[in-house]
């Protein structure tokens, strides 16, 4: 989602006759837009705030501006702890910096941006904010309420991206199948997905992230019925234990989740399902967490995003209940997961090995072209290539994190 307001971002100014540079120290105008996700996240933004400080500080003129998710309700709060910033903008609202940048006064220029691809993928937003408040997470705080965006205009934007030049898109939304409840015709992702379907130029449709309790099964059938809509699912389970669940605030139960699991494999065999899980979250025992390795072997995902419990200030549990798993438990069972994760991914990549996957061509890593399959695989392979092309790639070896492999066939794309 980041990536998709500074896409946005990036484009406005542009509009407005600023060029972008490569060095930090050579902008009049810096943005830092911002995750807070995760303590990580934000103590490195913070971190380059105190770096654009020193910066500020030698060159006369240099404005600063942060944007994204360490941008909530309390500015006031912000202002003091940040006095050299010259504007704060929540997400996807760029008022403030379109007024230092020189954008007409009284509102309406960015709705008319759209942003331009940077290569072969692009991002586009079809949901903003998040109603579900679970009880760990900021960005309801943050990024508000849901809020759909009609199906024509998210066309548009996807036909100005494919005409210049991207070959597949992501529809994004933090709850992504919530899409369309909040507009008056109630569409659903599925009507999105057969909307976008014949767009000239576009060859392939992904969506992330998905909520368990809102995949429903005509969403599943769409994915499986519609040839440019990759079989790739971003499905977070969080816990394998249902009262963590429930302090989590998640709205479903491992029983339910498995069965939307199974509703994929059924419709889709060869589907990549990749999830999201929290460790050492409040409360959380040995033997609930054990439950949740037990399910995630067995459920055998292709990719595991493991992230050990920190609480984010202004949430539920931050409020209301206390961290108290120790420190070194929560490491021991990231490493349990992140070990587990290895073990699995490795066996599923290995007996893809001698198959020939459809690659569509992203860039050149190290000497390499890379891509990714229609279930997200990451593929390293040679040959004469451009980004967009689609290629038949023969897979000969296999990691945990990535396949490599020879271009058998090309389809080159206009």
């Amino acid at each position: 989602m980041n990536i998709a307001d500074s896409a946005k971002l990036a484009a406005g100014l542009d509009l407005l006759g600023h060029e972008q540079t490569e060095r930090v120290e050579d902008a009049d105008l810096i943005v830092v837009n911002t995750c807070v996700v995760r303590e990580h996240a934000e103590n490195r933004a913070v971190n380059k705030l105190a770096a654009l400080r020193r910066l500020k500080a030698r060159r006369n003129g240099v404005k600063i501006a942060l944007t994204g998710c360490l941008v909530g309700p309390h500015l006031d709060d912000l202002r003091k702890r940040f006095p050299y910033v010259d504007a704060f903008a929540p997400p996807q609202a760029f008022d403030e910096i379109g007024g230092l940048a020189g954008a007409p006064c009284g509102g309406g220029f960015w709705d008319g941006v759209f942003p331009v691809p940077g290569g072969p993928t692009a991002y586009v937003p079809v949901i903003h904010g998040c109603n579900r408040f679970c009880s760990y997470c900021i960005v309801p705080y943050r990024r508000g309420r849901e809020r759909s965006r009609p199906i024509d205009e998210v066309r548009r934007e996807v036909e100005r991206l494919a005409a210049g030049g991207a070959r597949e898109v992501t529809l994004l939304g933090q709850s992504v199948e919530a899409y369309g409840h909040d507009l008056p015709d109630r569409p659903d992702l599925a009507d999105m997905m057969r909307s976008l379907h014949d767009v000239d130029g576009l060859e392939r449709i992904r969506f992330l992230t998905s909520y368990p309790a809102d995949l429903t099964e005509r969403i599943i059938e769409a994915v499986a019925e519609l040839p440019k809509v990759c079989e790739c699912f971003s499905l977070p389970l969080q816990s394998g234990d249902d009262e963590v669940l429930a302090r989590m605030r998640r709205g479903y139960t491992v029983e339910q989740y498995r069965a939307v699991v199974e509703s994929i494999r059924r419709a889709m065999p060869d589907a990549g399902i990749s999830t999201d899980v929290i460790v050492g979250f409040c409360g959380e025992s040995d033997e609930q967490f054990r439950r949740t390795y037990d399910v995630l072997a067995d459920l055998r995902f292709d990719k595991v995003h493991v992230a050990a419990y920190s609480p984010r200030p202004g949430t539920i549990a931050a409020r209301k209940m206390a961290d108290d798993v120790p420190p070194e438990a929560k490491q021991a069972r990231l490493q349990a997961v992140e070990e587990l994760e290895a073990r699995v991914a490795g066996e599923i990549n290995a007996a893809l090995v001698g198959t020939v996957q459809e690659v569509l061509v992203e860039e050149r890593r190290r000497g390499r072209w890379s891509g990714r399959t229609r279930s997200g695989k990451l593929v390293h392979f040679d040959g004469e290539l451009r980004p967009g092309d689609l290629a038949r790639v023969r897979i000969e070896k296999a990691s945990p994190w990535s396949l490599i492999g020879s271009v058998i066939e090309r389809k080159a794309t206009a």
